[in-house]
């Protein structure tokens, strides 16, 4: 595999919430179910822009990916988004800025394109079973597709895997589902969170790995779920150029996935930590 040196060292998965949603979040965990369902976990954590910021000063990282939470309200949407902006904007250089955003909302276009204008670079992490949308249905899709297409923006989509323990955010969207997702979406470049729920596995089939070309699979939470074994399985797939790093900071930090890493040679670990993230930023 060609070695290119990358410019950024980058963690594509980091979560960041204002202030007021955290002093707030039983009032509004009331109208938001899937968000007291993650919140009230004892493995929730909230994080703040200036947090974050020193989670990458600590952890050699040189940039990160964040948005807010996704709710089913398109004002709470805008207030975390209002958040993004203003922390990329108070950080230069550090943040990249993503867009949470209702899919089902009215109103939903326009304010991904306040967002888009604002300086922001995506659109994600959306939660289909707790955003109550059918991701696998094109007709309650279309319209953050062809947005998103529109504004060549790429997108994070939550996954997870059907089987196993479950845990706050397990839900019953399954690997079908997500299929036909992409199927709908082709083009548009998406990031399927949590290794894609094993999605990634079937990469070994052509006709997926065809269809899947615009698709890629971060890492996010990985050690709650896996064990290196996973690691070794991208690596023997060939599967380094569909892979992204994310810590899902703050419940875990990047130090938790470095060890796991090792398996990589330093040319794949460039690409792993930051060149798979700048093709898909078009940096």
């Amino acid at each position: 595999m060609k070695s290119e040196a990358i410019l950024n060292k980058i963690d594509f998965h980091v979560h960041i919430t204002p202030p007021e949603i955290v002093k707030n979040r039983e009032k509004i965990a009331l109208k938001e179910p899937y968000f007291d369902l993650l919140t009230k976990s004892p493995n929730n954590k909230f994080a703040s822009a200036e947090d974050a910021a020193v989670m990458l000063d600590e952890s050699g990282f040189d940039r990160a990916v964040i948005f807010g939470f996704a709710f089913n309200d398109l004002g709470l949407c805008r207030m975390v988004n209002d958040y993004v902006i203003d922390s990329v904007r108070n950080f230069p250089g550090k943040f990249i800025g993503f867009i949470s955003i209702s899919p089902q909302a009215a109103g939903m276009e326009k304010e991904i394109e306040r967002c888009h204008n604002a300086g922001l670079r995506g659109i994600g992490e959306i939660f289909p079973e707790g955003q109550n949308f059918r991701i696998d249905e094109e007709h309650e899709t279309r319209a953050l597709i062809d947005v998103c297409t529109e504004l060549n923006l790429p997108l994070i989509v939550h996954a997870n895997e059907p089987v196993g323990h479950e845990y706050a955010g397990k839900t019953s969207v399954g690997l079908r589902q997500m299929e036909r997702f992409i199927e709908n979406s082709r083009g548009l470049r998406i990031v399927l969170a949590h290794w894609g729920g094993g999605l990634l596995f079937y990469e070994s089939m052509p006709e997926l790995r065809e269809k899947f070309s615009n698709v890629w699979y971060d890492t996010a939470a990985a050690p709650f779920l896996y064990d290196d074994g996973i690691y070794r399985a991208v690596h023997a797939m060939g599967l380094c150029e569909k892979m992204i790093f994310g810590s899902d900071f703050p419940l875990l930090p990047p130090f938790r996935y470095l060890k796991s890493l090792e398996i990589f040679s330093p040319a794949e670990k460039d690409i792993i930590l930051g060149g798979n993230a700048e093709k898909i930023l078009d940096f």
